[in-house]
């Protein structure tokens, strides 16, 4: 049932037209100049058109979103990091939740990794912006991204693509239609794509950020009867890559690491333990300083062999059954398994200063049941959903830190999730033109986090009694210091039993709409949450919780929970067709942000706590406009101004020789920061020309985009932020034949070859003192060949 078309498509026979956009958000199938609520969609043509390939690109075309892969502390390149209107998630494990739902077939997909992909056979998908918490529920603080794939044919066919491109571009896709009877159908897909990566690491020569992916799916659709359709689905993707192309960005010379590493190799003037020496002192070969280790944007100076695996496979079955002509019911089933692996050298250095390897393997199933109601006034939605996984996360970290100093070295975590919801939704025409909405959805969530963790104190730096770990430099600049890897002393420091917790929410939503014969307007109020949990990662100092989950800290070791995070949107938007020709759609919007759960690290440790308040306003504005059937422009433009309020202070404490130490922690986040990735400004706009040449038809499309200046992290780390705004550019150049058999496509992405950070990861100001960050991918161009049969 779900189903979006694009604000403009190309026919054959009469060029570009604006026609009727049909959207599902509301779990029915709705006119978009109807729906009241902020959503983009685009069709399968919408996507070839502006040549939107990957999850990656969904910020191409949609206001208020970013939408990035790498994301830090995994170390895996499918790790997403999605954020709408300035609500997000920058941490991809499996302990925290994203705080944008992403839907494949109407399934929820509960983990960030895998959640970055490329686009293959895609039949729509919708982006629905600002809080989802009724009838999406969980998860959907940000907003949902709605994608649903090709459905079987009726009739035997298919396609195939073959690219090619620079950067050692290689892709095929394919789809077949292969009906087994009338009421019977088939679908089957496959795709693979392999490109060079764009950072070189100086080491090993292994190109990072390369791409090696391959996906499979099977799809069966059968019509039972007249009034009861099934649909089944399977799909399995894999990658096997080189790792993520994090670079170095930066590095504290006084942090206790990087000290002691100068002092211990011979650097003039370090000294361990302190005083440190200031910072800009510490400057010779031999001394750990960013004018040493920094290569550039395309060059990664670490030691660690990185890497980057996933292995994301599912079941979904789908039960569609009209019961009258008013009622109908629906049922969605799954059941998922995703499998991946991060290698990451998070200082880019020689030295080993933080080093970590994660695999997680985890499962999930869900289970939702809608029951539908549309009458000539009144329309509602019923529904019940349980959703279950389970994820098996291990850790290892390698450091090099001062002696003495206790540090964890192997991180086991099983974290466990189960949810249950009942919701509903009503929309009442109380005119021919006005009509009402109300919704809520009640959520009761457990958490339980299963930890077994080692920690070691090191016996020395530079004893030789391990194994060797890295060369550096000696003091003046010849030779080596021998670094040898610490001896260990493994002690478990977390008792082997299950950590609870449980809480629930209730999120409602409110609309007002009104139709004019052209245009319609609306003022909406909705509620979402995002879920709390556990930091499964050792620490020895604990912050204290003071959160409705309680404190649940007793001293270092045990692990500490953070709260659900909350957000509450006030909107007024309007759609607006004034002729067949141009159509503009817009809201306006403030949002309150509440209990922001943000990576702060304490210690050394990244941990989650909630942070505060914030508040978020904005503007979203699209359009298409097609002054002829030969020609049609069409765009978006996002502003933001995403501002935290009321940061929260972190009460951390110590426990030596069973003596309670209590401290206000260093805070990163503070009052005025910006949320992350809360560009001001984000704009597109793309231009497209069709004429005819014998039988073909040929269209040439230009696309600019505009992001405005940004930060990756709530502390606003100017080393690892995007400072300047970017504009940037592609172009594609489409043949099309009259029988519509063939299409030929060739393009150029980033067409001026501009530079600038796309993520970032910074840990400067722990005893590690390091900051990492990625950069967008050079120019690249291709041709793609597509026939259909």
């Amino acid at each position: 049932m779900l189903a979006a078309t694009a604000p403009a498509t190309i026919a054959q026979d009469d060029g570009f037209y604006l026609e009727e956009v049909v959207v599902t958000a509301r779990k029915r199938e709705e006119n978009l100049q109807e729906t009241p609520l902020a959503i983009t969609a685009l069709s399968a043509e919408a996507l070839q058109r502006r040549q939107i390939v990957g999850t990656d690109d969904l910020d191409k075309v949609a206001p208020n979103i970013q939408f990035a892969s790498h994301g830090p502390l995994t170390g895996n390149s499918s790790a997403s990091q999605v954020f709408i209107r300035g609500i997000g998630q920058t941490d991809a494990t499996s302990s925290v939740d994203p705080g944008v739902g992403l839907y494949i077939d109407e399934v929820y997909m509960g983990s960030s990794v895998g959640g970055s992909m490329d686009f293959r056979d895609i039949a729509n998908i919708q982006v629905v912006r600002g809080p989802q918490g009724t009838l999406f529920g969980r998860n959907t603080i940000g907003g949902a991204v709605v994608i649903t794939t090709g459905m079987p044919g009726e009739d035997f066919g298919g396609t195939i693509k073959l690219g090619a491109g620079n950067q050692g571009l290689m892709e095929i896709n394919a789809a077949v239609d292969v009906p087994i009877s009338e009421s019977l159908k088939t679908r089957f897909t496959y795709g693979a794509r392999e490109r060079d990566g764009y950072v070189e690491q100086l080491s090993s020569g292994l190109d990072l950020g390369d791409e090696s992916t391959y996906t499979l799916t099977a799809k069966a659709l059968w019509q039972a009867s007249d009034r009861v359709d099934l649909t089944f689905k399977f799909d399995y993707t894999e990658e096997d890559e080189n790792g993520v192309p994090y670079v170095f960005a930066d590095i504290s010379e006084t942090a206790a690491f990087p000290a002691a590493l100068s002092a211990n190799a011979g650097c003039p003037g370090a000294s361990f333990p302190p005083p440190f020496i200031p910072d800009g002192v510490v400057d010779g070969l031999n001394c750990v300083n960013s004018a040493t280790f920094s290569a550039g944007e395309f060059a990664n100076n670490g030691s660690v062999i990185p890497r980057s695996t996933l292995e994301n496979s599912g079941f979904a079955a789908i039960a569609n059954v009209d019961l009258s002509d008013q009622f109908s019911l629906k049922y969605i089933g799954s059941y998922r398994e995703t499998n991946w692996t991060g290698v990451r050298d998070a200082d880019n250095t020689p030295y080993v200063i933080l080093h970590t390897s994660m695999n997680s393997d985890s499962e999930q199933s869900s289970h939702e049941i809608q029951i539908n109601f549309e009458g000539d006034a009144f329309k509602s939605v019923l529904g019940l959903f349980y959703f279950q996984t389970e994820a098996d996360e291990d850790l290892s970290v390698n450091f090099t830190p001062p002696e003495g100093v206790i540090i964890p070295v192997s991180n086991d975590a099983i974290l466990t999730t189960e949810s249950s919801a009942i919701f509903g939704q009503i929309t009442y025409e109380l005119t021919e033109r006005l009509q009402f909405t109300a919704g809520i959805r009640y959520t009761d969530e457990t958490k339980e986090a299963f930890l077994d963790q080692f920690s070691s104190a090191p016996a020395g730096l530079e004893d030789g009694a391990g194994p060797l770990l890295s060369p550096a430099p000696d003091a003046n600049g010849q030779g080596i210091t021998e670094v040898y890897e610490p001896i260990i002393a493994a002690t478990r420091y977390v008792l082997l039993e299950n950590n609870v917790i449980e809480f629930d929410d209730t999120s409602g939503h409110l609309n007002l709409a009104y139709q004019f014969d052209t245009a319609s307007v609306y003022a909406s109020f909705s509620q979402a949450f995002k879920s709390g949990g556990w930091n499964p990662l050792y620490n020895a100092v604990q912050p204290l919780s003071d959160s409705e989950v309680g404190d649940t800290q007793s001293g270092p070791g045990n692990p500490t929970s953070f709260a659900p995070e909350t957000a509450e949107t006030w909107e007024l938007g309007f759609k607006w067709d004034p002729s067949d020709s141009f159509r503009l759609n817009g809201a306006l919007f403030t949002t309150s942000y509440q209990d922001l759960q943000i990576t702060n690290r304490v210690g050394i440790v990244p941990l989650l706590f909630n942070a505060g308040e914030a508040g978020i306003d904005g503007v979203e504005l699209e359009f298409a406009y097609t002054p002829s059937a030969s020609w049609i422009v069409e765009g978006s433009l996002g502003l933001l101004d995403g501002t935290i309020d009321e940061p929260v202070d972190i009460t951390t404490r110590t426990v030596v020789d069973g003596v309670v130490t209590e401290v206000v922690a260093t805070q990163t986040v503070q009052r005025g920061n910006a949320t992350p990735y809360s560009p001001e400004a984000t704009a597109n706009v793309g231009v497209s020309y069709i004429f005819g040449v014998g039988d073909w038809s040929v269209i040439p499309r230009l696309d600019a985009n505009y992001v405005g200046s940004q930060f990756f992290d709530a502390g606003n780390t100017p080393e690892i932020a995007q400072l300047d705004s970017q504009l940037t550019a592609r172009f594609a150049l489409t043949l099309e034949d009259d029988s519509g058999d063939w299409r030929i496509v060739a393009g150029i992405e980033n067409l001026t070859d501009e530079t600038y950070p796309v993520a970032g990861n910074s840990s400067l100001a722990t005893a590690t003192g390091y900051a990492e960050i990625v950069y967008n991918r050079p120019r690249t161009y291709y041709l793609n060949v597509e026939y259909s049969f």
